[in-house]
């Protein structure tokens, strides 16, 4: 007990040390995120137009201080469309990349805990789900039920779990022979109380690392499903959406409608990453506390 309570402590301290609590040392990628918040939080605020209201007396009209992003090829404002597509985008990321965790966090805990029999099926499962392309797979999962921001959110989450099931699968596999979780165990403590009390607690950084990095992966991923015209419903403005529209503007010199969710895409995509290196660095037990315990 005492040497896990060293180890949180250790990490703590690492954390105020290493900036993640200091105001004065906030990353590029914490500004960038929060930004990108604001922006969709207050979209409403920021703009008069709506995002998808057509005027086709106002198509295609080039970047200017009515329009700071122009319109596309229905007179739609595409600064409204961006502005909102950020929510989209957001909401698609955080809730794929959390289904996608806890699925993960889940499965690799009761298969890196039990062993044995549960060990094996569980990780042929993973070992099944992994063995077709994930784009095929993603594209059968969105085309047997009808369009929607929660079918993506669901098809991502339900294709995306297995790498952390692994991580988490090898970390409950050395934590559960540590000498903390065998007192526990001789002094007659529940598997329920064993993983709620000593196991989870230190697979916590796994868990806040991957939510992080995957969210990039399911903006990344929702944005290229609706590239190809199998991601978010037409009618809703999002970023892959916007992209698909204007394939057929770049022939034709109008380079506004893919610039800038094109720059979005990058931006928010490069910030998270950002952000999950950061965490990554700062929250991973180092070797030496590893051995130690």
């Amino acid at each position: 007990m005492n040497l896990q309570n060293a180890e949180m402590k250790a990490r703590i301290m690492r954390l105020q040390h290493g900036g993640l609590l200091g105001i004065k040392q906030v990353t590029l990628g914490m500004i960038c995120i929060a930004l990108l918040v604001l922006l969709a939080l207050l979209a409403p605020y920021l703009i008069s137009y709506d995002p998808v209201q057509v005027s086709l007396d106002q198509p295609m009209q080039a970047p200017s201080f009515d329009h700071p992003f122009g319109t596309d090829h229905l007179g739609r404002d595409m600064f409204a469309r961006v502005l909102y597509g950020t929510r989209v985008s957001l909401l698609v990321g955080l809730c794929a990349a959390a289904l996608a965790v806890c699925l993960g966090v889940l499965i690799g805990l009761l298969a890196g805990y039990f062993g044995g029999l549960v060990d094996s099926i569980l990780m042929r499962l993973v070992d099944t789900i992994y063995s077709p392309p994930e784009t095929i797979l993603l594209m059968v999962l969105v085309t047997m039920f009808t369009r929607s921001v929660w079918t993506i959110i669901l098809a991502i989450g339900l294709t995306h779990w297995m790498g952390t099931a692994r991580l988490v699968r090898s970390e409950a596999l050395s934590i559960r022979q540590r000498p903390f979780v065998e007192s526990a165990t001789a002094l007659g403590a529940g598997d329920c109380y064993i993983l709620c009390r000593h196991i989870m607690p230190n697979l916590l950084y796994i868990a806040i690392v991957s939510v992080t990095l995957m969210t990039a992966h399911a903006i990344l991923t929702e944005s290229f499903l609706s590239f190809l015209g199998l991601g978010i419903p037409p009618h809703l403005p999002s970023w892959g959406n916007m992209l698909n529209e204007a394939q057929r503007d770049i022939m034709l010199g109008i380079w506004w409608t893919t610039l800038f969710p094109g720059i979005m895409i990058i931006i928010t995509v490069l910030s998270i990453n950002l952000l999950g290196e950061d965490l990554k660095k700062k929250l991973t037990p180092s070797r030496e506390m590893k051995m130690g315990l």
